[in-house]
C-alpha cells in the first residue's frame, strides 16, 4: 500500500527537501504552505521524483486551515501515515526591538503551527491506531541564543507540548507514534526572506548543513519513531549536552559572540524579502527552493545521522563533540580571565 505523508512547510528549504525524498520511494505527498510557487514547484518535484503529490495552500496559523488541507489530503490521496510538521518564521532582533504582534505571529506559526498539526493529524490517525507524527526542532530548543527570542521560545514549547502528549499516548497504549528531530543550522531560503531589525544580512550559525542532511533525519525518523529524540548534526549534540554542563557559560560566551555569528559582513539589501505576513514568493513571484544562499559553506553529510541506528556510538560521539565544545569555551573564558 502506497504510503500517505502530509508536511507542513514544504515550499521551502527542510520541507522542500523532505517532500522529495519521500516522493522517490514513491510516496503520496500533501504539501502545506502559504506560497503557491514554491507550493507547486515543490509539487512537480515529488513528481519528478516518482511520488504523487497535492498542493494544499494555508496558514498554519489558522487551526481551520490545517484542518481543511488534512481532510482534502485524506479524501485525495488516501489515510495520513506520517505528519511532519516544518513550518516557522522568525524575526530577527534584540527582544526590545520586537512588537507585541509580531511575537504573537512567530510564535502562532513556529508552536501553534505544530499544535494544530499534531491536533489534526491525531484527529485521524487515532481512530485507526496507526500513524507517526514526526516534530522538526532545533538545538535552539534546549540552548536558546540571542537575537532569536521568539523562535526559541516556540521550539522550547513544542518540546514541553510534545512530551506531555507522548505521556498521553502511552497511557492509552496507542499505536500513534510522535517524535522530534533537533536540527543544526540548515542552508534555507528562511535567511532570504526573514523579517530583521540586524544592520547585516542574517545567517545561521556556523557549521551549516544542507536541507538534504536534515531532509534523511525526518525520513529516517517517520521510519523509526522513538521516545528519544534524534539529533541531525554533531554540532545539535554538542550544543545541547554542553549547554547541560555550563550552562551560565554558555550564555556568557554567546553573549559575546551570538550577535556576530548571525550575520554576515554585508548589509541587508534594500528591499530585503520578509515572509512575516505574506508568503515571500507570494509578493515577487520567485520559486525560492530547498537551499539557501550558503551553499559553498553547508556540509552535505553528517556522520552523527549515520550513527543513528547505533546509539551507544552515537552517546560516545555526542559526548565527545560536547566536550570539544566545552573546551573552547572555557578556553575563551580563560583567555578573558588572563586579560583582567
Amino acid at each position: 500500500m502506497t504510503e500517505t505523508v502530509v508536511i507542513t512547510g514544504a515550499s521551502a528549504g527542510i520541507g522542500r527537501a523532505a517532500a522529495r525524498l519521500f516522493g522517490e520511494r514513491g510516496a503520496n505527498v500533501g504539501l502545506i504552505a502559504r506560497g503557491e510557487e514554491g507550493l507547486q514547484a515543490c509539487a512537480r518535484d515529488v513528481e519528478a521524483a516518482g511520488g504523487t503529490a497535492l498542493a494544499l495552500p494555508a496558514d498554519v496559523a489558522d487551526y481551520h486551515q490545517v484542518d481543511q488541507a488534512a481532510e482534502r489530503a485524506e479524501k485525495e490521496l488516501g489515510p495520513i501515515d506520517t505528519w511532519v510538521n516544518v513550518a516557522f518564521t522568525s524575526v530577527f532582533a534584540p527582544f526590545g526591538e520586537i512588537s507585541a504582534d509580531e511575537f504573537r505571529r512567530v510564535t502562532e506559526v513556529s508552536y501553534l503551527g505544530f499544535v494544530y498539526g499534531t491536533m489534526v493529524a491525531l484527529a485521524r490517525m487515532r481512530p485507526r491506531d496507526r500513524g507517526t507524527i514526526v516534530q522538526v526542532g532545533s538545538a535552539l530548543s534546549e540552548r536558546s541564543i540571542p537575537l532569536q527570542s521568539a523562535y526559541c521560545g516556540a521550539k522550547h514549547a513544542i518540546n514541553g507540548f510534545t512530551s506531555s502528549l507522548r505521556c498521553e499516548l502511552l497511557h492509552d497504549k496507542s499505536g500513534v507514534h510522535i517524535t522530534v528531530v533537533q536540527m543544526p543550522a540548515v542552508n534555507t531560503p528562511q535567511f532570504s526572506w526573514v523579517r530583521t531589525r540586524l544592520p547585516r544580512q542574517p545567517q545561521p550559525v556556523p557549521p551549516i548543513y544542507e536541507p538534504e542532511v536534515a531532509a534523511r533525519a525526518v525520513v529516517y525518523a517517520a521510519d523509526h519513531p522513538r521516545r528519544k529524540q534524534y539529533y541531525a548534526g554533531a554540532s545539535t549534540v554538542a550544543t545541547i549536552l554542553a549547554n547541560r554542563v555550563a550552562p551560565a557559560l554558555l550564555d556568557r560566551y554567546l553573549a559575546r559572540t551570538g550577535y556576530g555569528s548571525q550575520q554576515t559582513d554585508q548589509p541587508v539589501a534594500p528591499g530585503h524579502p520578509d515572509n512575516l505576513w505574506q508568503p515571500a514568493d507570494g509578493t515577487d513571484g520567485r520559486d525560492y527552493g530547498a537551499h539557501g544562499q550558503f551553499d559553498g559553506q553547508a556540509h552535505r553529510r553528517s556522520a552523527q545521522l549515520r550513527l543513528a541506528e547505533h546509539p551507544v556510538l552515537a552517546a560516545v560521539a555526542g559526548a565527545g563533540a560536547a566536550g570539544v565544545a566545552l573546551g573552547g569555551a572555557l578556553a575563551v573564558r580563560g583567555r578573558r580571565a588572563a586579560r583582567r
